[in-house]
């Protein structure tokens, strides 16, 4: 019989991603490496570690088979103990049959059962497709002072920006009285961050009829939470001020890469207080030859650049061939790109091939990409915005 825990994490990692276009389109978006050396979901997989939670199912479904790869037994996070861990979780089968997760509460309820097996006192409920380092200890901390039934991690967004997200309307408290999502016409600037700490009894009698509710899309923010407040269930939100991305469209990937170049960083990846792990192919020290160029850029290990990279975050083993440039653009790992060619404003996916003198994205409009495993063609142009892959 496992050890009780006192909280489980729960990561839902399943969703397609499909405002990622060509770069989700062999893989789960939490699988989409992001600052050189990590991948989407080495951030909440950290959080949880450094915030002593050591247990953590992560619910796949869309292309898995890469994010299972990666995640493995969890020893490059410390989640591979005896009494915890992290626990790749596919929709549950029942008998012959299995079934898709419906929607984020759907997907928990499918596994209660491994949940239950902790008897734990809470759940934390986390997306997979952020960048953030936040202390979840805290915010149990707060949910339990409340004595909520729920607790809502919370960040206050621009006030032009707030019709685009789940906000939270709450009293003085902090005590949240309404949700709205997406509202024309917002009361409240405080953007639900899809974090959630739920008392454990709670959230089965939630989710127990909301599964039986045929007409539910099951789902937190449109069914659950609203659920609960016409219920007259406490629900609090607890107030995030560090640096949240959430990177589930090209632009905002883009962005948040580039962010790591700025001085100081508004995510601090050098932290040795809160370190985001991950799990890294052995590769020897970059290397930039005497007629390389590099400047304000990130080059990780066993990049070999012979050309001019400016502003760029180039993944492992990133090859940038003698008379090539890369400007302001994400280099994925193993991609390469030949003599000649120009990058600029652009994402270039896992083992790609930038040919001989092809001309990718350019200095203003929206992010080009090149899809994993793609060839571009000697002298190929592809405009701004435009995507190619397969």
């Amino acid at each position: 019989m496992p050890q009780k825990k006192t909280c489980v994490a729960m990561l839902l990692a399943g969703g397609q991603g499909s405002r990622l276009g060509i770069l989700t389109r062999h893989v789960a978006k939490p699988a989409v490496p992001f600052g050189g050396k990590y991948r989407i979901i080495d951030f909440p997989l950290s959080n949880c570690v450094n915030s002593d939670i050591d247990t953590v199912g992560v619910l796949t479904q869309y292309k898995p088979l890469e994010l299972n790869a990666y995640i493995g037994s969890g020893a490059p996070w410390d989640l591979d103990t005896t009494d915890g861990g992290v626990f790749v979780l596919p929709p549950y089968s029942r008998g012959d049959e299995g079934e898709w997760y419906k929607g984020t509460a759907n997907a928990i309820y499918q596994n209660l059962a491994f949940i239950a097996q902790y008897n734990p006192d809470y759940v934390l409920i986390l997306s997979g497709d952020h960048i953030y380092k936040c202390d979840y200890s805290e915010m149990l901390s707060h949910h339990i002072k409340k004595s909520a039934a729920l607790t809502v991690a919370v960040r206050e967004v621009p006030w032009e920006d707030a019709s685009r997200f789940g906000l939270m309307n709450t009293d003085d408290e902090g005590n949240i009285l309404e949700f709205e999502e997406k509202p024309k016409n917002p009361k409240s600037n405080k953007a639900s961050m899809g974090v959630y700490v739920f008392s454990f009894d709670k959230l089965v009698h939630y989710l127990e009829a909301d599964e039986a509710n045929a007409k539910s899309s099951n789902d937190f923010g449109k069914n659950v939470i609203p659920a609960m407040l016409d219920a007259g269930e406490k629900l609090t939100a607890w107030n995030f001020e560090g640096y949240w991305k959430d990177v589930g469209t090209i632009e905002s990937l883009w962005d948040a890469n580039m962010d790591l170049l700025k001085y100081p960083p508004p995510i601090d990846l050098h932290d040795r207080s809160w370190r985001i792990y991950a799990r890294n192919e052995g590769e020897p020290p970059h290397y930039v030859s005497p007629k390389g160029y590099v400047q304000n850029s990130l080059v990780t290990e066993g990049c070999e650049v012979f050309g001019r990279v400016t502003g760029s975050v180039l993944s492992a083993d990133v090859y940038v061939e003698e008379g090539a440039v890369v400007e302001d653009s994400v280099i994925m790992p193993h991609s390469v790109v030949k003599k000649g060619a120009v990058v600029r404003r652009a994402i270039v996916a896992e083992n790609a091939v930038v040919g001989e003198d092809a001309v990718i994205g350019e200095e203003t409009g929206d992010i080009a990409v090149v899809g994993s495993g793609t060839v571009v063609p000697k002298g190929h142009k592809l405009a701004a915005g435009k995507q190619m892959g397969k």
